[in-house]
């Protein structure tokens, strides 16, 4: 996966907006006509906004006044008029003052956009990270043609290998965007996307090199806010003391386990990326539970979502300690360790201190054999 006293908005820089700057977005699906509708949803200084318009030979036009930052979006087609629910054909744009067009011939979601700065950004960092959707696209296909070879060693390895890659590939997109764009509130969500992956020396550099502007906005303040938090967590960082009840509500503290290798994996059972990754962790866990190793499962599920929890542990079998206060993204825990998104880990050495973050795949066997020997 993180307020401003609302005195100091009055004292941002000019880059914020006029509370009354106004904006267009208009533009045209197609040749349709009503009960066709488009829908505009979106939040302005934490007040939620939907309006819609029938279309009129396919064109649309929504005028508003614009909050103190570019606002994300969703412009939503339904081609009945009847409502949000339930219908995938959207746009993700940014309200900000001035003309944003919306252009397609067919789909909504396949728009293109031509509007002000914040979204002329927006489609440049969206081109450049189109190589990486298309890889995972790549992935899935050849995933579904594998058939029963796709739950082969073999194939699962080199499927980890190559979302390893991308996954590279798109941090040194957000990177290099960031680095060509430190005015952007485009690179804020890129950073919050790069900070996932990074450590926090080159996650606090990228946010020190934006312009004092993006930095004091509400976003970024709110980004400053978790930057002592992720130092906290930094590799070579004493990890941070926590006590959880486990799944017999018996408190553990991590202090308990002083004088092993301890994973500390940030999970939950309705986490499909976790849940994929588990046999992983097991299989990691068995090779390495003997030498001096061991796991602190820290669950982000839900409140009033123990037994879901409960079974997810045994189908999975993970059979070392887990933690979980049941309060989903308010996790104490998570927070304390600037967990934002999940599955994370973080591997924690006798003494204490972080010496391997975000391990997944062969990078945690390949570390635990270098810290504890090959099995």
């Amino acid at each position: 996966m993180l307020k401003f006293a609302l005195t100091t908005l009055a004292c941002l820089p000019t880059i914020l907006f006029a509370q009354n700057s106004t904006f267009t977005v208009q533009g045209n699906v197609g040749t349709m006509n009503a009960p066709a509708k488009v829908y505009l949803e979106y939040q302005k200084d934490k007040q939620k906004f939907i309006d819609s318009v029938e279309l009129k030979d396919g064109k649309f036009k929504f005028t508003g006044r614009t909050g103190l930052v570019p606002a994300g979006a969703y412009l939503t087609y339904n081609p009945k008029g009847t409502g949000l629910a339930g219908h995938k054909d959207y746009k993700y744009i940014y309200i900000e003052p001035g003309t944003i067009n919306v252009t397609t011939s067919d789909v909504l979601a396949h728009a293109k956009i031509d509007g002000p700065k914040t979204n002329t950004e927006n489609a440049i960092y969206r081109t450049a990270l189109q190589s990486v959707n298309d890889g995972y696209k790549a992935m899935a296909e050849k995933e579904k043609a594998a058939g029963d070879r796709a739950s082969t060693p073999e194939f699962i390895k080199q499927a980890k290998l190559e979302e390893k890659a991308l996954d590279k590939m798109e941090s040194d997109i957000s990177m290099n965007f960031i680095k060509a764009h430190p005015d952007s509130f485009i690179s804020l969500d890129a950073l919050q996307m790069f900070a996932y992956s990074a450590d926090y020396r080159e996650i606090a550099d990228l946010f020190n090199s934006m312009t004092p502007e993006i930095k004091a906005s509400p976003e970024g303040a709110k980004f400053a806010a978790i930057l002592p938090r992720l130092k906290a967590v930094a590799l070579g960082a004493t990890a941070p003391e926590f006590a959880e009840a486990d799944t017999a509500g018996n408190v553990v503290k991590l202090s308990s386990f002083r004088g092993k290798y301890v994973l500390i994996d940030f999970w939950a059972s309705w986490c499909g990326p976790c849940r994929a990754e588990n046999p992983n962790v097991v299989k990691a866990y068995n090779s390495y539970k003997n030498k001096n190793f061991t796991i602190i499962g820290v669950s982000l599920d839900r409140p009033n979502a123990k037994e879901n929890w409960l079974k997810a542990i045994h189908k999975d079998g993970l059979t070392w300690t887990q933690v979980s206060d049941l309060k989903f993204w308010d996790s104490k825990t998570a927070g304390m360790y600037g967990v934002r998104a999940i599955p994370q880990n973080f591997l924690v050495d006798p003494n204490g201190k972080i010496v391997g973050k975000n391990l997944r795949g062969d990078d945690l066997n390949n570390k635990l054999a270098e810290l504890l020997g090959n099995i």
